[in-house]
């Protein structure tokens, strides 16, 4: 068995999807200017100042162009995969590009820095390709959303988006 399709790694992926799909409906609303989602294996989270109406709507009509193939919603441009996979590429980079010997480090900076910025400009596409492939997974199966909760932390306001199997 693919470790991906494993049912709770799927699961985590299809909510990773809907949280996407989710928070792209609610920025073209004009809604989500600072908004922050988090996937979970029952749900997803999302942390901004918005109505629970608004994440509901955005949520299920996310689910529904989801399932009418509209894929690309579920990659989304300020994922957190695609700053692992910057800082990852961008990291590597420059260790290879300092090397192992001391002496000679500072005069390799200009090196480090250019590696470390091919490595950046690299690693947009792939980080979408690797959202596309192993951290979302834009076929929904047979999810629904079973509720909408809101939570207030001070200032903060927490919507949990539940969902489950039909």
């Amino acid at each position: 068995m693919n470790l991906l399709n494993f049912p709770p790694i799927l699961q985590l992926r299809r909510n990773h999807a809907l949280e996407h799909a989710t928070i792209h409906l609610l920025t073209e609303r004009g809604y989500a200017i600072r908004v922050v989602g988090r996937a979970a294996f029952n749900g997803f989270y999302l942390y901004g100042d918005l109505e629970t109406e608004q994440v509901r709507a955005a949520a299920q009509e996310a689910l529904e162009r989801l399932r009418r193939g509209e894929h690309s919603l579920a990659v989304h441009p300020n994922c957190g995969t695609n700053l692992v996979t910057a800082g990852t590429m961008a990291g590597l980079a420059a260790v290879l590009a300092v090397g192992h010997r001391p002496r000679d480090r500072w005069e390799r900076l200009p090196n480090v820095l250019l590696a470390a910025t091919a490595a950046l400009v690299l690693a947009r596409p792939l980080g979408s390709l690797l959202q596309a492939r192993v951290t979302t997974m834009a076929d929904l199966g047979s999810m629904v959303i079973r509720g909408v909760h809101r939570e207030k932390r001070g200032n903060l306001v927490i919507h949990f988006v539940e969902t489950g199997p039909a």
